[in-house]
């Protein structure tokens, strides 16, 4: 059998997200996986915080033969476990963390004015 790297497509229309999984090479892109080993979102803003991987797992598939596809090849030389923009993506995982954290700006309602025409008038 010969095992493959590659992404499955999840999402809809116009909003694509991706699996990568270990699949047997026979198989259908979406079809049965042996093993998911992270994911990639293309819509993202931040570029190093599109590709979640697990390198341990990704080591293993490598090391008994499984042959990356060419775009996840990339992802992997990128944040695979001995990565080139490992602490770029750190950094990029924790901006959208704290962006996702902050409230949302509280907006007060317009103060209403009473009139005093309907207050009884003093005499």
């Amino acid at each position: 059998m010969s095992v493959r790297i590659r992404m499955k497509k999840f999402g809809r229309k116009h909003r694509p997200f991706f699996r990568i999984v270990a699949v047997d090479g026979r198989r259908p892109r979406d079809g049965r996986v042996l093993e998911e080993l992270g994911t990639y979102d293309p819509l993202v803003p931040e570029t190093d915080a599109r590709a979640i991987l697990k390198g341990e797992r990704i080591q293993y598939w490598l090391g008994v033969g499984a042959q990356p596809s060419d775009k996840v090849a990339v992802l992997i030389k990128k944040y695979g476990a001995n990565g080139k923009s490992l602490e770029a993506q750190k950094a990029a995982l924790e901006r959208l963390d704290v962006a996702r954290r902050r409230p949302a700006p509280v907006v007060a309602p317009a103060p209403v004015a009473v009139e005093a025409a309907d207050a009884p008038a003093a005499e």
